[in-house]
């Protein structure tokens, strides 16, 4: 394992309720991540503070520390150039209500790319990664909100990937798809995986188990269990992590 994200003891409170407790987890350079759990558990706030988008939440307190390459995100990095370190995919496709060329081209333009060589090749690089150039290529300039929910969400991607980050953060990013559409993002991530640390908040301990390279498995604040995919379902060292794989609860 080569780290590329490393959290010691991170803890997280909203107004003095405590969410996360002590989480210690390392993040494998060019790897998939899945973070299981029931609803509630911490998943979706965890994932939050490795891009500090916590930070805007009023009466939050966050305690330890999360360091890309050796820097620590809170002390050593500003916000603007950690989130364009660690982009971010949610869980409902949020086009932004402009052109398809547009929705990709925005983040580079507000890093300072201006000359329009340079955008049209940034937005046809980060399309085809995406898996989307082929079906957008010949109606860029038609209103992102135009694609199908599958489409906006491989969009969403694609405008994440158009500043070049290191990490990509994906909360549940095929819960509001079809299965047809959840397979090309998967096999997408899978493919993403060759340049980039992906780190993805699921429900579907299925996804989990075939997109994979390491699993967490977080419950009631706490991170329960953690190590390879394969390992962690097939042999779980924790009785907890057993029943939730089992069914017992979740």
């Amino acid at each position: 394992m080569i780290p590329k994200l490393d959290v010691t003891n991170l803890s997280l409170s909203y107004d003095k309720v405590k969410v996360l407790s002590n989480i210690n987890i390392i993040f494998s350079k060019k790897s998939v991540t899945a973070l299981i759990g029931p609803s509630g558990c911490g998943k979706t706030s965890f994932l939050r503070c490795l891009n500090r988008l916590n930070d805007t939440v009023p009466e939050v307190k966050i305690n330890g520390t999360i360091k890309l390459d050796g820097l620590d995100i809170y002390k050593d990095m500003d916000e603007i150039s950690l989130r364009k370190n660690i982009g971010m995919v949610f869980q409902k496709p949020n086009p932004f209500p402009m052109s398809i060329y547009n929705n990709v081209a925005y983040g580079p333009k507000v890093h300072g790319v201006k000359n329009k060589k340079n955008l049209d090749h940034i937005v046809e690089r980060s399309l085809k990664k995406a898996f989307l150039w082929d079906e957008v290529k010949d109606r860029l300039s038609k209103s992102a909100l135009s694609l199908s929910g599958g489409q906006q969400q491989r969009l969403c991607i694609a405008r994440a990937l158009a500043v070049e980050p290191e990490v990509i953060l994906m909360d549940e990013p095929t819960s509001a798809l079809d299965p047809i559409a959840t397979a090309k993002i998967e096999e997408l991530i899978m493919e993403l995986k060759g340049e980039y640390t992906v780190i993805m908040v699921t429900h579907s301990m299925q996804q989990a188990a075939r997109i994979s390279d390491f699993t967490g498995f977080f419950l009631l604040g706490n991170l329960v269990e953690y190590k390879e995919t394969k390992e962690l379902f097939n042999n779980p060292d924790d009785d907890r992590t057993k029943g939730y794989i089992n069914g017992v609860f979740g």
